[in-house]
């Protein structure tokens, strides 16, 4: 088929995409930005950072599971302009996250002391703990805004969430250089400071978003249905059906990259310092595919929803192919800057050393993760998630994790095996996903 005929396709993506990636964009470059200030402070602290974003990572990833399922369900709504349906599913997805939200903190402090448990460098735990406890408390404000972002996307707005993501990072910024080093007469709180600024900028952005969403003007035909007696027990129904198995197809993958920092841990403080940095890049590159993806489950959600099935698959194509380009790109970028890079986060040799190596399989590592990413993109837009949770247990904890252990450990490539585990999961998925969507519209 000639590419001329995806040109459409490709512009309604990227109108919807650019600003969702500008938006994670912004998220990661605080995350990078707290990897270069925190770096500055030396090994330990920035591998205490890692320590503590893989295990909240683990149990926040399941409450935004919860807000992603809102998107298609909303989508689809759109897509039949039924506005009071769309208000109907917001507020009962408000409603799930929020009550979810508190309980995922409460049962995060009572296991807390299982942090001192994960066979990790004793000074890394410690100088973690304080930074862990401003991320526990930051879990109900960004699952607030998550849900106010999911809906406002789902009716295909992605520009709301840039503009309130972009205004919260750049607090964070300055409040991490403020907090961190301890200018204007703050006290210099190093780590804890970096995560007291991420709760100070989660707390705006969530206000901001729930202010936003009930006055803007193109937001308003939907939140007019907002009121107490539409709690809609159908639509929560529906809602924890779709939600729960893209929470637990997300945790099964953050378990993976979790635990796989875990193993790196194992090793020593050198090596989970140089994971941290490649990851970090990594996750800032992936950025754009997830804005993609994102993009690409909204454009399927409305297609599929006004019966238009030809579209749908255009547009999948069409999110492939964009995916691919920019991947190649940075895998390009990821190998032959290798032994650069790493300079700009550390100083230790030793660490620069092995984030050098750990780019090569970083750069192989982009094209699958841009891959798998859209492919599960595409599932969600149909709401097809149950299938892609029993993937993501297939690719990343049967594949992932023992095939991580045996090249790092068993056959001791230390760091460098961990991450050829995790390629290969990535692989397995993005095939598996793309095979599953052909096979879904088949019927259609």
């Amino acid at each position: 088929m000639s590419l001329k005929k995806f040109v459409p396709y490709y512009k309604r993506n990227l109108h919807l995409a650019f600003p969702i990636i500008l938006s994670q964009l912004g998220q990661v470059t605080v995350a990078l930005v707290d990897t270069l200030m925190v770096g500055q402070l030396g090994t330990v602290p920035l591998a205490a950072v890692a320590f503590a974003n893989s295990i909240f990572s683990l149990v926040f990833i399941f409450g935004l599971g919860f807000s992603l399922g809102q998107t298609p369900h909303v989508g689809k709504a759109f897509g039949k302009k039924q506005w009071w349906k769309i208000g109907t599913f917001f507020q009962n997805s408000l409603i799930i996250n929020v009550s979810l939200s508190i309980i995922l903190l409460g049962l995060m402090l009572i296991c807390k002391p299982l942090l001192y448990h994960l066979n990790q460098p004793e000074d890394v735990v410690i100088l973690a703990m304080p930074y862990f406890n401003w991320l526990l408390f930051s879990s109900v404000p960004v699952l607030l805004f998550f849900t106010c972002r999911q809906f406002s996307e789902g009716v295909g707005n992605t520009k709301i969430a840039m503009w309130v993501t972009i205004s919260g990072n750049l607090i964070n910024i300055i409040f991490n250089y403020v907090l961190i080093f301890g200018k204007f007469g703050f006290p210099a709180l190093g780590v804890e400071g970096a995560g007291l600024a991420t709760f100070i900028a989660r707390i705006v952005m969530a206000l901001t978003f729930v202010i936003v969403v009930f006055r803007h003007p193109a937001l308003k035909k939907f939140t007019q249905y907002f009121a107490w007696r539409n709690i809609h027990f159908p639509a929560l129904k529906q809602l924890i059906q779709t939600g729960f198995p893209i929470s637990g197809q997300l945790i099964v993958e953050v378990f993976a990259f979790s635990l796989s920092a875990i193993m790196i841990g194992w090793i020593n403080e050198v090596n989970l310092a140089a994971h941290q940095i490649v990851l970090q890049l990594a996750s800032a590159t992936f950025m754009v595919s997830l804005g993609v993806g994102s993009a690409c489950t909204i454009r399927i959600s409305h297609q599929f929803g006004s019966k238009h099935y030809k579209a749908t698959r255009m547009a999948a194509m069409a999110s492939l192919h964009l995916v691919t380009a920019f991947m190649a790109c940075t895998a390009i970028t990821f190998i032959v800057l290798r032994n650069i890079i790493p300079t700009w986060f550390s100083s230790d040799p030793e660490v620069i050393h092995v984030a050098a190596q750990l780019f090569v399989i970083a750069g192989i590592f982009q094209l699958f993760d841009g891959w798998q990413q859209v492919g599960l993109s595409t599932l969600r837009g149909l709401a097809d998630v149950t299938f892609a949770m029993l993937i993501a247990i297939l690719s990343y904890i049967i594949i992932t994790l023992p095939v991580g252990y045996l090249f790092g450990f068993i056959w001791h490539l230390g760091s460098v095996g961990v991450w050829i585990g995790i390629c290969i999961g990535l692989l397995v998925a993005a095939v598996t996903y793309r095979l599953r969507f052909l096979h879904f519209m088949k019927r259609y």
